[in-house]
């Protein structure tokens, strides 16, 4: 049976909702997918520098939090009413919505002061008033109670939509934060190798933010005119995190502002363009090494797709195909689908797996004990009629 859904996704790029449209047939193995429409809701600065302060450990406090579950709540429906109206469809024919949330905060290990956990906000409860419609949301949570580290969660459905009998592909996803699923030829889902790769644009970004005034590196443009400086690279690799085995997860809290201060800080001296350059190529790098120590021991891939912003960052996919000359780098949109729209798809899929009560987190993805049904359900009350519903 059909079902129609919108996938909800706010990434640790902070730079707005991604709202698609799926129109999904079946589920697990016999999973198809088609996407209707696709837009993104921009956050205001307010509204970022909100985010940004929810993460600070100095700065955040827990009105902040609670205010901002709330209002995010309200965008995050607003992305819903968004998409619906751009394909003529009202949210009441939508059979449910399915949100990531914002992450917060995530603590993949237990320290002495903290003890392991995830934080994503948007409240549902406000998305299924204001849409009238079942919203399916905190999906990394149950993975954490299983053991795991919630993180990445996309490989399930990875595997259902580019498995193939022929040749090994690498989906490389390159959002805030980078993150590869390995699916080998002929792979049986426990097969599947998927952990964070390290930094994707977060601090190429936060660099442009920072110097050039604008969010990101447009087609990665000042990287392309500044010089690498591999020294940096070098000591920068050095972190634990790259030598640490999958399962594995990673967040603003290693490569966010508090890694650009110190970067800045000790190599602040450097041309503007030299210092996007370099943390480019470190991107890049930390992809690469992560194949070289933990992909390609154990499967041949003959094909990486790159999604998420990085795969409009032709500098970024240059050095990639350089550091990786046996593989075809190529994007999402090369490979038929769309890299923008990858992961909200990717979440309205995973909906769909807990509505039928399917288990769709990776053992060998996340750490996980065993496979868990994601997700919890909030239902919108009865009878709800706004105007909100009008397209």
């Amino acid at each position: 049976m059909e079902k129609l859904a919108v996938g909800l996704m706010s990434g640790t790029s902070i730079d707005g909702i991604d709202a698609a449209l799926v129109k999904i047939t079946g589920y697990g193995l016999d999973t198809k997918a088609e996407l209707i429409a696709f837009t993104t809701l921009p956050f205001t600065e307010t509204v970022k520098n909100e985010i940004f302060r929810s993460m600070d450990q100095k700065d955040s406090n827990s009105a902040l939090i609670c205010s901002l579950n709330f209002k995010l709540g309200y965008l995050f429906a607003d992305a819903v009413k968004k998409v619906c109206k751009k394909a003529s469809i009202s949210p009441l024919k939508l059979d449910f919505i399915a949100s990531h949330g914002q992450t917060i905060y995530h603590l993949p290990q237990s320290d002495r002061q903290y003890e392991r956990s995830t934080l994503q906000i948007g409240e549902p409860a406000i998305i299924a008033y204001e849409t009238g419609t079942l919203v399916i949301s905190n999906f990394r949570s149950m993975d954490m109670a299983a053991g795991g580290e919630g993180a990445p969660l996309v490989p399930y459905t990875d595997y259902l939509l580019y498995r193939s009998e022929t040749k090994g592909v690498a989906l490389q996803n390159i959002g805030g934060i980078g993150n590869v699923t390995a699916i080998p030829k002929q792979a049986k889902l426990a097969d599947l190798l998927a952990f964070d790769t390290g930094p994707g644009n977060m601090v190429i970004d936060e660099l442009c933010r920072r110097l050039k005034g604008k969010s990101y590196d447009d087609g990665g443009k000042w990287a392309s005119a500044g010089q690498v400086h591999k020294n940096m690279v070098e000591v920068w690799m050095q972190m634990d995190f790259f030598k640490q085995q999958p399962p594995k997860s990673t967040g603003r809290e290693l490569f966010g502002a508090q890694f650009v201060d110190q970067l800045l800080q000790e190599n602040g001296h450097l041309p503007e363009n030299d210092l996007i350059a370099t943390a480019t190529y470190f991107t890049a790098l930390s992809i690469a090494d992560a194949y070289q120590k933990f992909v390609f021991p154990a499967y041949s891939m003959e094909e990486m797709i790159v999604g998420g912003g990085g795969s409009e960052n032709k500098t970024l996919l240059r050095f990639l195909q350089e550091l990786l000359p046996n593989m075809t780098v190529m994007t999402q949109e090369d490979a038929g689908y769309s890299s923008e729209a990858k992961e909200a798809m990717a979440f309205a899929l995973l909906g769909n797996e807990t509505l039928h009560m399917q288990p769709a987190n990776v053992p060998s993805a996340t750490g996980a004990r065993q496979p868990v049904v994601l997700g919890a359900m909030t239902f919108p009350p009865r009878g709800i009629r706004t105007q909100a519903f009008s397209v």
